[in-house]
């Protein structure tokens, strides 16, 4: 009997329908659940430091230990390796030996902001200022006449570590950039936005009022405060890593609460639900391992950037106190290894549509997304995926009733970008880009839907237990 053109519709077509149409009661609490323990996340982890911090508190209340403080491992065991500070690797040992795989999960902790100079402090006609040099790929214009606060470290020459976080709390001074009234703007306004603000001009205002009658310098007023507050001279911030961040606080967005606006989701919204997954998972077959790198935004270069030999380092670890190691045995391990790069996606975004092709980008509330190549115009500088390592990944989707789309960063040429990918893949491991869709990607403010953050924790969940 011939079908109907609805169930055959219904059988045949890609569903692209709202991710929030599917779910009880009892699955939307379990979605604001989660996703308010994310928001806490978030708001308490602006930086890559502070986020290693907060993960790594949460790994050792769930018996994780550090790897270099145990002399061997079994099945079961529970690992960790943190790499100055600012990258962590974390693994479950499995019952298979690990030249049969491992079950990868990568993202990345770094977001776009700006770094303090090594020289930053100078004064100008009355103002005090720290100049900065932006990291990663910003709208400079976004960064102008918002509320900033300062996170960071400062490593004196005698040893002594300073943890800097100004602007967080609603009884510490926060900082800006400042911008041209519009009256007196019109030339700025000419200019193509890439150029109406320079990136020498993203100086933080940090204050106004001279040290004394005879000097009436601003400056040493500045250094003076910060010296008695914190033992510092200016010499010490060349030993620094200064950021300037937005001092927003996440929130739910939106009448229903249905997403996240927060800064630094891409991609800290992935190295939660990653880290959250490898937590449940207890005597996995294959041994599961979380990476969360540093320095992606700016091409993962860096002894704490993917392309590290560092995380060669932390596998061969794992093979030498699990006494499994042998020579080039790490080739067969990767060569056998499956992985999701967890990175976001830019998400449909009605406002901007000329930029995307509808039919290949994702949505935000339509769950996971994949992305089976990344890179730009013609797949330059692309992982690409297998056909076959394509459906592997479908199955787990489908077979668990997690919703998924399958997308592209925009259309063909008007851009494109990347994430650690391919840096896994050129190791042999099978591996493809797995994350969500933002909107305002990479702005100070982006947006998330709290259907997709946990749509991904389960995912990542059951791609472990594979």
């Amino acid at each position: 009997m011939e079908k109907n053109s609805k169930d055959l519709k219904e059988e045949l077509f890609i569903n692209k329908l709202s991710g929030w149409l599917d779910i009880n009661e009892e699955e939307k609490n379990e979605i604001f659940n989660f996703s308010n323990e994310y928001i806490n996340f978030i708001n308490e982890s602006k930086t890559e430091r502070e986020a290693v911090l907060y993960l790594k508190n949460m790994l050792d209340n769930n018996g994780f230990k550090n790897i270099n403080e145990v002399d061997y491992i079994k099945e079961g065991d529970k690992v960790y390796y943190i790499n100055r500070n600012k990258s962590l690797y974390a693994a479950v040992i499995g019952s298979n030996k690990l030249e049969n795989g491992l079950n990868l999960i990568g993202a990345h902790l770094d977001s776009p902001r700006l770094d303090l100079k090594p020289n930053p402090i100078y004064e100008d006609n009355g103002f005090s200022y720290f100049n900065t040099h932006y990291y990663g790929g910003i709208k400079k214009y976004q960064w102008t006449a918002i509320p900033l606060s300062i996170h960071g470290v400062i490593a004196k020459s005698n040893g002594e570590i300073i943890n800097l976080s100004i602007g967080e709390k609603e009884n510490e001074p926060i900082f800006t950039i400042t911008d041209l009234l519009p009256h007196l703007a019109y030339d700025q306004m000419e200019k193509k936005m890439n150029n109406a603000i320079l990136g020498e001009d993203l100086n933080i205002l940090t204050g106004s009022i001279p040290y004394d009658k005879e000097t009436k310098s601003v400056k040493l007023n500045i250094l003076n405060i910060l010296n008695k507050k914190y033992d510092i001279k200016e010499i010490d911030f060349t030993s620094s890593e200064i950021e300037l961040v937005p001092a927003f606080k996440a929130r739910s967005l939106g009448i229903d609460e249905s997403m996240v606006a927060a800064y630094g989701q891409d991609d800290k919204v992935l190295a939660f639900t990653s880290t959250k997954a490898i937590l449940n998972i207890e005597k996995p077959n294959k041994t599961c391992v979380c990476i969360l790198a540093d320095k992606e935004e700016i091409g993962s270069m860096g002894n704490t950037g993917m392309s590290s030999s560092t995380f060669d380092y932390f596998i061969s670890e794992l093979l030498n106190k699990k006494s499994e190691n042998k020579e080039d045995l790490l080739y067969k391990v990767y060569n056998n290894s499956k992985m999701l790069s967890a990175d976001v996606d830019a998400g449909f975004d009605p406002i901007y549509k000329s930029v995307s092709d509808d039919n290949n980008s994702s949505f935000i509330g339509r769950g996971v997304v994949l992305n089976k190549y990344t890179g730009s115009r013609g797949k330059s500088g692309a992982s690409d995926a297998n056909a076959e390592y394509m459906a592997y990944i479908r199955s787990i989707l489908e077979k668990n009733n997690i919703r998924y789309q399958v997308s592209e960063l925009g259309k063909v040429d008007s851009g494109g970008g990347g994430t650690i990918a391919y840096i896994l893949a050129n190791k042999g491991i099978d591996v493809v880009d797995a994350g969500i869709g933002v909107l305002s990607m990479h702005a100070p403010y982006e947006v998330t839907s709290k259907f997709d953050i946990y749509s991904v924790y389960k995912f990542y969940y059951k791609f472990y237990e594979c």
